[in-house]
This record gives C-alpha cells, sequence and structure tokens, in this order.
C-alpha cells in the first residue's frame, strides 16, 4: 500500500510540483520562454515556404506558360466524338445520328453570325488564307486582343444552315475537324511538296495549314469515295493565330474545317485517317491526336 502512495504521489509531484511551482517539470518562466521559441522558429518556417512560393509566381506569367520548350505540336480533334472513335448510324432511322447532330449544333452556335458583331471584340481578318496577325507582345499591357471572325456559313454544306442533319440523313456524314489551342503557337505551312501525301500535291497554298483525309487499312481504299473540305482555303488559315489565351482573347474563335464524305460504301466499316501538314507540326506514335486522328465510319442502309 506504502508503495502505491508513493508512486501516486510522485505521479501528481510531476504534474504539479507545489514547492517548486512546475508543471510537468518545468516553471512558468520555462514554459514561456519555449513556447515563445517555437512560436518564431515555426513563423520563420511559413516565412520561407510563402517567401520561396512568392518569388516563384514572379518568374510566372499569367498569360502564357513560362516554359514551353516541350510543348507538343497541337492535338487535332473533331466532333462529333464518339466512344471507342466510332461513328454508326442507319440512314432511315433518326434516333441513330440524332445525338451526332445534336453535339455538332451545340458545338457550331459559337460561331453563328450574330455573336460576332461586338466590333470592340470581333474584326474581318479576310476571306482568303493570309500571314499571321500580329496583334502586340502578350505581356504589352495592352489588354483584350481582338479576334478573327469566323462565321458557320464557310463551312457550306455542312454548316448546318442548309441541312440540319449534316448530311447524316442522307448518308453522306459531315465531321467538324479544328486544331487545338496553344497560346502564343504559330503553326507554320509546309514549305513544298515533298513531305505531303498525293492527294494535297500541288495543291498547296501560301499562309494555310492543309488536311487531308484518307483509308487507314488498304482494304478501305474503294470504299471511301470523294472526300470534300470546307472552310476558308479548305484548311487553317495562319491569320487566325496566334492565340493570345483565355485572358487576352476569351472570344477567340479557332478556324474549322468541314469534311464530308460523299460517297461511303454502305453496310461496311471504314477507318479513316485524316492528318494536318505543316512544318512545324509532328507526329507520335504515344498520341493518336496529335496532328492526326482517326475514326471509324458505318453507314448502315
Amino acid at each position: 500500500m506504502s508503495g502505491n502512495k508513493d508512486s501516486d504521489g510522485g505521479w501528481r509531484t510531476f504534474v504539479w510540483n507545489s514547492e517548486k511551482r512546475e508543471f510537468l517539470g518545468r516553471t512558468g518562466c520555462s514554459w514561456f520562454k519555449i513556447i515563445v521559441f517555437y512560436v518564431i522558429f515555426y513563423l520563420c518556417l511559413a516565412g520561407i515556404f510563402i517567401g520561396t512560393i512568392q518569388a516563384m509566381l514572379l518568374t510566372l506569367s499569367n498569360y502564357k506558360p513560362t516554359y514551353q520548350d516541350r510543348v507538343a505540336p497541337p492535338g487535332l480533334s473533331h466532333t462529333p466524338r464518339s466512344d471507342k472513335s466510332e461513328i454508326v448510324f442507319t440512314m432511315s432511322d433518326e434516333k441513330t445520328f440524332n445525338d451526332y447532330i445534336t453535339s455538332m449544333k451545340d458545338f457550331l452556335e459559337k460561331y453563328d453570325d450574330e455573336r460576332q458583331v461586338d466590333q470592340m471584340k470581333f474584326e474581318d481578318c479576310g476571306d482568303i488564307p493570309q500571314t499571321y496577325k500580329d496583334r502586340g507582345n502578350l505581356e504589352s499591357g495592352e489588354g483584350q486582343r481582338k479576334a478573327c471572325r469566323f462565321s458557320r456559313s464557310l463551312l457550306s454544306s455542312c454548316s448546318g444552315l442548309s441541312d440540319p442533319t449534316f448530311g447524316f440523313k442522307e448518308g453522306k456524314p459531315c465531321i467538324i475537324v479544328k486544331l487545338n489551342r496553344i497560346v502564343n503557337f504559330r503553326p507554320r505551312a509546309p514549305s513544298g511538296n515533298q513531305s505531303l501525301p498525293e492527294g494535297l500535291q500541288g495543291k498547296v497554298q501560301p499562309n494555310l495549314i492543309p488536311i487531308h483525309c484518307k483509308n487507314k487499312r488498304e482494304e478501305d481504299e474503294n470504299k471511301i469515295g470523294e472526300i470534300k473540305y470546307f472552310g476558308l482555303g479548305g484548311g487553317f488559315p495562319l491569320q487566325y493565330y496566334p492565340y493570345y489565351g483565355k485572358l487576352l482573347q476569351p472570344q477567340y474563335l479557332q478556324p474549322l474545317v468541314a469534311i464530308q464524305f460523299t460517297n461511303l460504301t454502305l453496310d461496311h466499316e471504314v477507318r479513316i485517317e485524316c492528318k494536318v501538314y505543316g512544318e512545324n507540326i509532328d507526329y507520335s506514335e504515344k498520341d493518336r491526336y496529335q496532328g492526326r486522328f482517326d475514326v471509324k465510319l458505318t453507314v448502315k442502309s
């Protein structure tokens, strides 16, 4: 019993020693000093962390990525998108292609002429391909920049204006293609015919990034038929570049190309690959959308 009392008394004495006026082995002065030390210590750590973050932020731009030396060429994407890049529909059954035309209508809404009437935000950049439209340096402090107008009527029969089904009802489907945005990127048009496919030989225009589609598989060569290209010059004109980013060009409209397959073999799956061609546009086996894409099309009668 006496041992338990001694043990209990030792524990109580450690918590509060009334003779030395110590709490947990330290006097009030000692506790004050150690608390002040750790407060100053952690404030210094927080200050170093905040200072490091602030120093790093000073090296960043609000308008463009600081390092773009490893930025890949732009991706090439299309509308309508579908699971596994397959577009399958039946000409006589509107339900099978209704989702496709709805996504195309939604995508093209921002290209309506009535949405591009503000003279402070948009300007006409010509009806033929021209060189880059330079609107000053990104960091010049000039504020928001104008963007070139792009009317959906340039897409002709694939605009959805004359044919609200975008050719799907007639078995002549359209797809809308765009180059993905990269801030301050200037695509360079091909300088010659050396790297171009046979279908583009002799058709290269200055100030234009051309696009070409063909069969992905040899057995599909005679199943695709005629392919039509609609847009400004049938490619991506350079006057729509460079893109200045969301802060400086929130209303920016990418140039579009509409591709219509007018004579696909019915009831057969055909695999089609589309590529854009430019001096600084490359392709990667790891990314099948870098400068190109492929899609499977099946039109059922």
